[in-house]
């Protein structure tokens, strides 16, 4: 009896070993896709210099004269600034990010005209010496989607609401006149990310929307994007950068117009948490 209830034992043995050896044999656990620590974020902030060449011109109807379209390099003497750029990401999942860019740029300058300006309906005639100042407030608030994540990067959908807002002013001895614009412009994008290492990663990004004409009572325009960068990160929670942005915007109301182009490297810090 006693050998049994041992050949018993042995046999059910025997059958859970192989069992155990069988399930093990099937069992393959799926390899860990693991981005590298500067993903791992909540909120990124960077704070940056952006020196662009400009190209921008304007125009200006009032008292139902059409207003010349002025170049602001050539006729007014405007010339390359630096300007801040502020950038805000928050991420409350791996693949959603929503994120808010401000970017305030302002112009001041004096210069004898070459030739008769109309602006706002006055006119700034040959000689005359101008002092014009234009302000621009160019902000985005976009909302990005990464619907292709990897290890060494991902590739996103952005969704953009860009916002422009342009005060444009004149003065002369003899007369000051001032306009303002103030445009928002839907677009869609794209953007995709790769890490050559696991501390340096190379991103671009496009962006823009074209506004026909009629589509917002007597506004048309269009706002193009590219944004080129590399990033060095430092530690997961400091990183430096340096890019290439280019911006293309051209915005008409009524018979009020501003047509900006404008190319240039830009240097950032970015900080993490």
């Amino acid at each position: 009896m006693r050998r049994r209830l041992a050949r018993i034992m042995s046999c059910g043995l025997l059958g859970l070993t192989m069992t155990a050896t069988s399930a093990a044999a099937q069992y393959r656990p799926r390899p860990v896709i693991e981005s590298p620590a500067s993903e791992a974020f909540v909120i990124e902030g960077m704070v940056g210099l952006w020196s662009p060449s400009t190209q921008l011109t304007l125009s200006s109807e009032g008292l139902g004269i059409i207003g010349t379209n002025i170049d602001l390099g050539r006729d007014l003497g405007l010339t390359t600034g630096r300007h801040m750029d502020l950038r805000v990401m928050v991420r409350p999942a791996r693949k959603h990010k929503f994120r808010f860019q401000y970017v305030p740029m302002g112009y001041s300058q004096t210069k004898s005209v070459d030739r008769d300006l109309v602006f706002n309906g006055q006119r700034f005639a040959t000689g005359t010496t101008v002092t014009s100042q234009l302000d621009w407030k160019a902000t985005r608030i976009s909302y990005e989607y990464d619907f292709l994540s990897m290890a060494r990067g991902f590739g996103g959908l952005v969704l953009d609401l860009k916002q422009t807002n342009v005060r444009a002013a004149l003065e002369s001895a003899a007369t000051a006149e001032f306009t303002q614009l103030r445009a928002s412009v839907p677009a869609v994008g794209g953007i995709a990310r790769v890490y050559i290492t696991p501390h340096i990663s190379v991103t671009g990004e496009l962006s823009g929307m074209r506004l026909p004409s009629g589509a917002v009572e007597e506004s048309r325009g269009h706002y193009v994007e590219v944004d080129i960068f590399g990033t060095l990160n430092i530690s997961p929670r400091v990183a430096a950068q340096v890019g290439y942005r280019a911006l293309d915007v051209e915005t008409r109301i009524d018979d009020d117009a501003a047509a900006f182009t404008l190319r240039g490297l830009y240097f950032g810090v970015v900080v993490r948490r």
